[in-house]
């Protein structure tokens, strides 16, 4: 097994598979969230690399907001792939437990699995969600799905579960409260913690513009 060899097949595939997939869950993104993993991981200086690196690069293979609600078909795509590379089960094994459980399920409960590896890749991943690239991937998304960008008569909503929060049509502002604001205080890592506060506190800084020029009087 030649690790280097696995990681540039493992980019091609990726590549190839998301070509055409909505801009904020594209290569670019995948692509952000493998350079913000390694870049965790040497901060925290540990970890092993080429767990973290396959990770970050299959786990948005098949998202399930893009392929009719499976959220099984993701894990199963990597499993597939990394076993014809010649990929040791042990790490595959590994590998689909960080992608089985590395989404945000709208703040209800989910599992973890308590290894580094998933942790790093899952600070990643969230970082990705908020600060400058958040902000421009969550107007993306909403554009994509034809959301209005801000309702002030559409208040926040409570969901009954994960499915019903990510069935939501609320506006693109809303998801502010939602979700992206609550992710500094689920970061896993030392590193994480301190790049989500940075990302935090301009999100904030947005959202107070964003009102004052809804609203110049305010």
């Amino acid at each position: 097994m030649n690790p280097e060899k696995i990681v540039e097949n493992t980019v091609i595939f990726t590549k190839e598979t998301l070509a055409g997939a909505e801009g904020g869950h594209d290569w670019y993104h995948i692509e952000r969230v493998w350079r913000t993993a390694r870049y965790i991981r040497e901060r925290e200086g540990t970890g092993d690399l080429l767990i973290i690196e396959l990770a970050a690069l299959l786990h948005d293979i098949s998202d399930a907001k893009f392929n009719g609600g499976d959220d099984k078909k993701g894990s199963r795509m990597a499993c597939d792939f990394l076993i014809k590379q010649g990929v040791e089960q042990e790490i595959v094994t590994h590998i689909k437990a960080i992608i089985k459980h590395i989404s945000y399920k709208g703040g209800f409960a989910q599992d973890q699995i308590n290894t580094i590896e998933f942790q790093i890749v899952q600070d990643a991943d969230r970082l990705d969600a908020i600060g400058a690239v958040g902000i421009a991937r969550a107007f993306n998304y909403g554009g994509f799905k034809n959301r209005p960008i801000h309702n002030p008569e559409m208040p926040l909503q409570e969901y009954k579960d994960s499915k019903a929060y990510h069935k939501s049509d609320a506006p693109t502002i809303n998801h502010f409260y939602e979700k992206l604001l609550k992710l500094k205080d689920l970061m896993n890592t030392s590193t994480g913690k301190q790049m989500a506060q940075e990302r935090h506190d301009y999100m904030l800084q947005f959202l107070d513009r964003f009102y004052s020029e809804c609203d110049p009087g305010r």
